[in-house]
């Protein structure tokens, strides 16, 4: 009879991911994560595997929980165009608030790790495509509304939206001037026009 946990793994996992989040996947240490989970190596190994194991899990909790809440976010106003703007210049304000800029958990791991490894390039390519999906759906909706113009690709537009959000994301961890983030928002949400 196996013995049950003495954690809360999804509270571990939560603190791993964190961690993974705030110094990627290189930079992290077992002894940086035993100290974060409050859980000790053979606890890890037990109930997450190796590193790799625990980051992709973590990952995956991440991409999951980041893909629900940009659903959320898209659907929360009848205005696509107002929906698009709220949740870009959201991403914005989160990126200054926060000392120093984590970014996207997942956009960091595919410049960290999906270039030499194929698992995390398909992950994360897979989130990426997910995300468009999402953008695409929301960009039907206004063109079913007659808000947006029915001659716009929403595939394509999807598409460049999201490349536009990765490189918006990326270049924020090195805080460029805001009106350069500004200006950079409202052409990308020109797009919409």
């Amino acid at each position: 009879m196996g013995r049950n946990r003495e954690f809360d793994e999804e509270k571990v996992l939560d603190a791993a991911m964190q961690l993974f989040w705030e110094k990627g996947y290189e930079a992290t240490s077992l002894s940086d994560l035993t100290s974060r989970m409050g859980i000790q190596r053979p606890s890890i190994y037990s109930a997450f595997g190796d590193k790799k194991e625990l980051f992709e899990t973590a990952l995956r909790k991440y991409t999951m929980s980041h893909a629900s809440d940009v659903r959320t976010r898209l659907q929360s106003k009848p205005s696509v165009k107002e929906a698009f703007r709220t949740f870009f210049e959201s991403v914005v304000a989160v990126e200054y608030m926060e000392s120093p800029s984590r970014g996207c958990f997942c956009i960091n791991t595919m410049v960290e790790l999906a270039p030499h490894d194929e698992k995390f390039e398909i992950l994360t390519r897979e989130h990426q495509m997910y995300l468009s999906v999402l953008f695409q759906e929301t960009i039907e909706r206004g063109i079913q509304s007659g808000e947006l113009e029915s001659r716009v690709n929403a595939k394509a537009l999807s598409q460049a939206l999201i490349v536009s959000l990765i490189g918006l994301t990326v270049m924020l961890k090195a805080r460029p001037e805001r009106s350069f983030v500004d200006n950079t928002i409202e052409v990308t949400l020109s797009l919409l026009d």
